[in-house]
């Protein structure tokens, strides 16, 4: 479900954070080409800890 959101709200130029102790696959060599690949050319990956100061910083 998050690949789907991510690629679909990148096509329509949302800016994106992804957080990366926040989602998880089942294949562990998925989850690793999703954070480590297929994210980054659509999104920020950041953790939790980032998203506070993200949202402090707003």
């Amino acid at each position: 479900m998050v690949l789907s959101t991510v690629i679909d709200a990148a096509d329509r130029d949302y800016q994106l954070y992804v957080l990366s102790d926040g989602v998880a696959d089942s294949d562990a060599d998925a989850h690793k080409v999703l954070l480590g690949n297929v994210f980054p050319s659509r999104a920020h990956i950041i953790d939790t800890a980032e998203l506070g100061d993200l949202l402090r910083t707003a």
